[in-house]
């Protein structure tokens, strides 16, 4: 009897009658599980998976679409299956929808109570007052000493020139932090759910920044969500530039380019 064992015996009462592997991401492990009384759940195994439960009750009681937290037991969460659809336009409408609303909670300020990671790369979630402060301190000079030679001075001039770049106090939203389609399920139009959370409290344009990252999520998703504030052409390059360091450090120099384009866009 292994750990996922203990853990569905624990919080189900029940016993497993089958498991596949489902697809992780960089921080756990994924699989599907039938139980012997007929009911299928997932099991995420990893060393953050009580922080994701948190996450993913705080979205919840946003009202935003996330699977049901079953239980966490022994570094196991388990988590309700979702039946996977093919997203169409009607799918993209909801996800504006159900991200509008997500980003209408309200926080205390800037960063969460805990830190996260993706993969081996920390994600600091430390509290500021002041919001360029916050995304200059956690998400841009906090990569600088793990980069190749050159970047960490014009990380540095980027940091400094935030307070005009970004709004000082913007309302502090709830984030998903880590929206990318991957971490989209789709049901059978129009369901949606958002998985794999790294919330924090910010600006919502950042999940906006990342989710238009290697794609664009279509017009019925842009006009569900709504119209943005002025300038956010230019902060969605800001925003854009804290996944493409991530994937530098992740997956090596094939994202360099990315990077240098993003800072030379911003002048620095």
């Amino acid at each position: 009897m292994d750990t996922i064992d203990r853990a569905v015996i624990g919080v189900t009462a029940d016993r497993i009658a089958g498991r596949r592997a489902l697809h992780g991401g960089d921080l756990s492990n994924v699989t599907m599980l039938t139980l012997q009384g007929g009911d299928r759940i997932v099991a995420k195994t990893g060393p953050m998976v009580d922080r994701e439960a948190r996450m993913l009750s705080a979205m919840a009681d946003a009202g935003a679409p996330v699977p049901a937290v079953i239980g966490v037991s022994e570094g196991v969460l388990l988590l309700e299956a979702l039946d996977e659809g093919r997203a169409d336009a009607t799918s993209w409408a909801a996800t504006g929808h159900a991200l509008r609303r997500l980003h209408d909670a309200t926080g205390p300020g800037y960063g969460w109570d805990e830190d996260y990671s993706f993969g081996p790369v920390g994600i600091l979630n430390a509290a500021r007052d002041d919001w360029p402060d916050f995304w200059a301190a956690n998400r841009i000079l906090v990569h600088a000493p793990h980069l190749p030679g050159g970047l960490a001075p014009r990380l540095a001039n980027l940091a400094e020139a935030l307070p005009r770049l970004l709004p000082k106090t913007p309302r502090p939203a709830l984030l998903h932090g880590d929206l990318w389609s991957g971490n989209l399920l789709f049901g059978a139009p129009p369901a949606v759910y958002f998985i794999d959370p790294a919330c924090c409290w910010g600006d919502p344009e950042v999940d906006l920044a990342m989710l238009h990252l290697f794609g664009s999520p279509g017009a019925a998703f842009d006009e569900s969500y709504g119209p943005l504030p002025p300038g956010w052409e230019e902060r969605r390059a800001v925003y854009t530039l804290w996944p493409a360091l991530v994937h530098l450090r992740l997956f090596g120099a094939g994202y360099r380019g990315m990077v240098d384009r993003l800072l030379t866009g911003l002048g620095v």
